[in-house]
């Protein structure tokens, strides 16, 4: 080759990478990896069960029972006019899969070290590969809750469904992304001290209970309304409820509060998560 023929190459891996250099275009280029990670995160769940899809229903319908004698027959909580089981089953859907999807981000980095420190491929790709599989099962504990509005339709109802469940992909899709922020910069963080993932799994038991999971929003007054309203999922649940149940305190103030948090939880944890897995295999 001659010393001043030019060589165009179709990737070029280098350093120099810009603070807000998201990648995003990278993600979009192996978009078939992406696919091919959800569909081995959906495979390896089923492998060598004997139930397969039922073990989704089971943890909610469990929870469901347990939350019903405690919190409404024995502490005699409010569910805002909706049936126990349909108030409770929701509650349960959208927290698990909040929670599950965080943890699992969280750990993506340390579970994943092999595979980072043998083939280059843009990052990112295993955590939105954790959410886009836990939409799965979240698609099939939503046949639950559909199951369960059948029966009360037909059994005294105490719901309705309106013109506002057009919003229900937009309000997922904002759960989405406000667990898979967290969870990379709770990954980067615990990528250097590993107490953070034992801290997350403590803080979201406890969390959950400053949610409206088990109770409703309008139950709460004063400063405690106030505090709870703070938790960026506290909208999140009381509007996926107003659209699936037509029951949810939910104001313009809190819908542009918990977009703008949402926002900036993304944008923080991939720019602090394309920092980190730079050289992260130095140090987990």
């Amino acid at each position: 080759m001659h010393p001043n023929e030019r060589e165009d190459w179709d990737i070029v891996i280098d350093q120099r990478n810009g603070l807000f250099d998201l990648k995003l275009k990278e993600v979009w280029r192996y978009r078939d990896l992406l696919w091919l990670f959800v569909r081995r995160d959906f495979v390896s769940f089923y492998k060598q069960t004997i139930l397969g899809p039922v073990w989704f229903f089971i943890q909610p319908v469990f929870t469901t029972a347990i939350y019903i004698f405690l919190f409404r027959n024995l502490a005699k909580l409010s569910t805002d006019g909706i049936p126990g089981p349909l108030f409770y089953v929701l509650g349960i859907m959208v927290w698990s899969y909040f929670s599950e999807s965080l943890l699992k981000v969280s750990n993506v980095l340390r579970d994943n070290a092999g595979i980072f420190g043998k083939v280059y491929f843009p990052r990112l790709i295993m955590p939105l590969s954790i959410v886009f599989s836990s939409l799965f099962k979240f698609g099939v504990q939503l046949l639950l809750l559909i199951i369960t509005m059948i029966y009360f339709a037909f059994n005294g109802g105490g719901f309705h469904v309106g013109w506002n469940v057009v919003w229900f992909p937009f309000l997922v899709l904002i759960m989405a992304v406000q667990s898979v922020g967290l969870g990379m910069i709770v990954a980067a963080l615990a990528s250097k001290y590993r107490d953070m993932a034992m801290l997350l799994g403590f803080g979201l038991q406890l969390l959950m209970y400053a949610a409206p999971v088990i109770y409703p929003l309008s139950s709460m007054q004063g400063i405690w309304k106030l505090i709870i309203s703070l938790n960026p999922m506290t909208t999140v649940l009381e509007s996926i409820r107003l659209c699936l149940l037509g029951t949810g305190t939910v104001t313009s103030y809190g819908l542009i509060y918990t977009l703008v948090v949402t926002l900036v939880i993304a944008l923080l944890g991939i720019v602090i998560f394309n920092r980190t897995e730079k050289n992260f295999v130095d140090t987990i």
